[in-house]
């Protein structure tokens, strides 16, 4: 069976608006031609300008008039949404990028990663970037980009009172420690915090920040929940942080792959607890009903003897990801290791690094409102275009792997890029 445990909900889901967003639908600085457009939130000018500033300036100019690429060997065009702008934009990271780590801030909350379970994309980038050499800088003068090394998770573990129902102890130490290294540093003031990020995949990592507007507003959030109808999740600023389940510490890579195309003989498959909203309808109009749609609040026990929840993903075409309490789900991630084509269910979630990839190349998005069509809209997808699918769930998946040593193109340099991406595109001249 499944372990995947996720947060109970705090806050009163919202009402659902519409299918999850992608990028193409955000007025962006540079669209997915590569051409500058104007901000959609215009960042306010830094109180004096850095040789960092007009690096980033250069770098804008450098992806807005990317040359066109043709043949990559390293990188798989139908993927992404312009590979052009994204390879010279990459490049540019690997050879400018400088990010200092604030040291301030005592363990568990800083510095302490938590490297399994379903929160485990924020403790691996925080292990992996406190480790880089690339990088890091100790001289917080040249850096373009300030790391806040604080964990969602171990926010929650340690302040959180049980049954209080309020996040108010979790929000007033945020608030605190802002107001702490802005009086201490010059760095949070000189941008009011538009060139610092934080990465937090636990839930409640968007509501922590309530209680500092510049916190909320101005920061690069990467989150796991990526929700843009709460009003946290800022289109064009924040990232979407893949939520992915790790079983292994010292592992993170390991099961990965499924059968061929050909031998997938489960159509769909789902299997989880009744979180959130679709959950519930999922079941209802399909589980049980429907040998082809294997749709499970748990796997029978007479089933799991000789399939469990992992051989299911591996022999379904098509993995349901419907979402829980919250927008984002482990399912996606896990699809992709198992090379089974993701059908995500979340009207309002912004997929991650959908800075950069074309999700329609290896997914299925499907709205809230048509779960009672879903066999429906499964059977009309051509077998071409599913075998297709597939294929390029297969070429993704290096793109969503962590490694104890970061390798090009990975997810811990996918993170940092969607971060540099986001900065890049909110910098502007000082007059």
């Amino acid at each position: 069976e499944n372990p995947l445990k996720e947060s109970a909900p705090f806050l009163q889901e919202p009402i659902s608006s519409g299918p999850p967003t992608r990028r193409s639908d955000v007025s962006e600085d540079l669209d997915e031609s590569g051409n500058a457009e104007p901000p959609s939130r215009p960042e306010q000018m830094p109180l004096w300008s850095t040789k960092a500033d007009e690096e980033l300036i250069y770098a804008k100019k450098e992806i807005a008039d990317a040359p066109l690429v043709v043949g990559d060997p390293d990188l798989y065009a139908p993927l992404f949404r312009n590979i052009s702008v994204f390879r010279r934009s990459y490049e540019l990271m690997e050879r400018l990028l400088k990010v200092f780590i604030y040291h301030d801030g005592a363990k568990p909350i800083f510095h302490s990663p938590e490297l399994k379970g379903i929160y485990a994309s924020e403790g691996w980038f925080m292990k992996l970037m406190e480790a880089d050499q690339n990088f890091v800088v100790r001289d917080p003068n040249r850096a373009h980009l300030f790391y806040l090394p604080y964990s969602a998770r171990q926010l929650e573990h340690n302040l959180y009172v049980p049954g209080s129902n309020t996040l108010d102890p979790l929000s007033i130490f945020m608030k605190n420690y802002i107001d702490m290294i802005s009086a201490k540093f010059p760095y949070w003031n000189r941008t009011k915090g538009a060139d610092h990020f934080f990465v937090a995949c636990h839930d409640w990592g968007p509501y922590t920040t309530k209680l500092h507007d510049e916190l909320r507003k101005n920061t690069i959030k990467a989150l796991c929940n990526a929700d843009v109808s709460e009003g946290v999740f800022i289109r064009g600023r924040d990232v979407s942080l893949p939520e992915t389940y790790l079983k292994s510490a010292r592992r993170p890579v390991r099961d990965i792959g499924g059968k061929p195309a050909a031998e997938r003989s489960i159509l769909a498959f789902f299997a989880g607890q009744m979180h959130g909203r679709v959950r519930p309808v999922l079941v209802k109009y399909w589980g049980g009903k429907d040998a082809d749609m294997r749709i499970y609040t748990r796997i029978p026990r007479q089933i799991t003897r000789r399939m469990n929840y992992a051989k299911h993903m591996k022999s379904s075409k098509y993995c349901i990801c419907p979402m829980g309490y919250e927008v984002n789900s482990p399912r996606i991630v896990e699809a992709i290791y198992y090379e089974c084509v993701p059908v995500i269910i979340a009207d309002n979630f912004v997929l991650p690094f959908d800075d950069a990839l074309d999700w329609t190349a290896f997914s299925v998005v499907v709205a809230e409102k048509d779960v009672p069509r879903l066999k429906e809209i499964l059977l009309a997808i051509p077998e071409s275009r599913y075998i297709t699918m597939r294929s390029n769930v297969k070429k993704v998946q290096r793109h969503f792997l962590w490694h104890t040593k970061p390798v090009k193109y990975d997810i811990f340099h996918m993170i940092l890029h969607s971060v540099w991406f986001s900065r890049v595109n909110q910098v502007h001249q000082v007059e």
